[in-house]
């Protein structure tokens, strides 16, 4: 196999476990929900996690100004606002600018998610009551990670 030289200023490759054995390295988000960092890609402002839901749970209600790809990993979601349910080995794609409200009605669920851009929640009548982008994502995990003994650096290696 024949290998060619990397760029000087190219950034280094990046292979992890996706699942990993240490629960410490799941970050929660809310009440039964986690995401575990996989990429956090300040260039672009966009984020690639595993998102797990234990239990029910729900994500509150938001959209995104860019797309954002799934692929279900293990167990089912939904969201409220329409009539299909995501499976293990189904792909989603999300359009800009939709709101919706992801549920999981039982079970555990783990979804592979790329974000790119922010995702903004909305109350009722779709005004903004916050935001996640790449930065506060970032922020979420040094918290848990140094309150969980990993030190807050861990988030370090994620971070392009």
């Amino acid at each position: 196999m024949q290998s060619f030289p990397k760029p000087i200023d190219a950034a280094s490759d990046l292979v992890t476990t996706a699942i990993p054995n240490d629960e410490r390295l799941w970050v929660p988000q809310a009440e039964n929900v986690w995401f575990r960092p996989l990429l956090l890609n300040t260039v672009n402002g966009e984020w690639v996690n595993l998102l797990r839901v234990r239990k029910a749970g729900m994500l509150n209600r938001h959209r995104h100004p860019a797309p954002v790809h799934g692929y279900v990993i293990q167990g089912s979601w939904r969201y409220l606002e329409h009539d299909w349910v995501a499976t293990a080995g189904m792909y989603v794609f999300e359009p800009p600018g939709e709101t919706h409200t992801l549920v999981v009605d039982e079970g555990e669920m783990i979804t592979l998610f790329h974000v790119c851009g922010a995702l903004i929640y909305v109350d009722e009548t779709g005004k903004t009551t916050g935001y996640d982008d790449v930065h506060t994502k970032i922020a979420l995990c040094r918290s848990h990670f140094d309150k969980v003994g990993l030190g807050a650096n861990a988030v370090a290696p994620f971070i392009r």
